[in-house]
């Protein structure tokens, strides 16, 4: 249960009666991203003389654009409002006339909202009118990072049950209404509910009931 207080630098020290030595620094990367809603800048830093540096996404070259930027000499990467394909692996490669060096990859962590650019929406079989006793499912589905937890409502009354599929066994009369679902995102705590909702309506077989003298004519 690491926290962003637990980044580091971690050296190991190794000794014994005769000699010791302490290991290169480590630093733990923790950023909590959320997509559309935050910046990130990474650094490098090199001890070489008059150190070149090109930052790699992957085996591509990042380059400065609207969203992206190279400060310090490139030695800064800053992306602002971070999308969901900003995830990396980054990796800082420094070189000069003598030497080069290509540090460890960075992957970034980026929550997704479910705002602007998913909808929340229900899949339903193509009738909307069962008779008692019929099973039906209902589907609920939205983009989200991480996955989305899902809600059911039934006439905007919250039901115990929760998850992507509600199944409806065995309809009886008091199940008849509209059915939502709340889609939820517990990094980013932004929820949306479908629309529009889906009418779930009951047919119920009224047989004729015949007097005995409306019989007889």
């Amino acid at each position: 249960s690491v926290t962003r207080y637990d980044q580091g630098p971690f050296r190991c020290h190794v000794f014994s009666p005769v000699s010791d030595g302490t290991s290169d620094p480590v630093n733990i990367l923790i950023i909590y991203l959320v997509e559309f809603n935050s910046s990130v800048s990474l650094s490098c830093s090199s001890s070489g003389s008059f150190p070149s540096f090109l930052w790699l996404n992957g085996s591509s070259e990042v380059t400065a654009s609207g969203r992206v930027q190279l400060t310090d000499g490139g030695a800064t990467l800053t992306i602002i409002n971070v999308a969901r394909y900003d995830q990396g692996p980054f990796s800082c490669h420094v070189f000069n006339n003598f030497s080069n060096y290509t540090s460890d990859p960075v992957k970034l962590s980026i929550s997704c909202e479910l705002l602007p650019y998913s909808t929340c929406s229900i899949l339903f079989p193509s009738q909307q009118h069962y008779e008692e006793g019929s099973n039906i499912s209902l589907r609920c589905s939205a983009v989200s990072r991480p996955a989305a937890l899902y809600y059911w409502f039934l006439n905007g009354d919250k039901l115990s049950e929760s998850g992507p599929e509600l199944r409806l066994m065995n309809l009886q009369e008091s199940q008849s209404g509209n059915y939502s679902c709340q889609a939820f995102n517990n990094k980013t705590m932004i929820n949306e509910t479908s629309h529009p909702s889906v009418s779930v309506l009951l047919h119920l077989w009224i047989l004729p009931l015949f007097s005995l003298a409306e019989r007889q004519l």
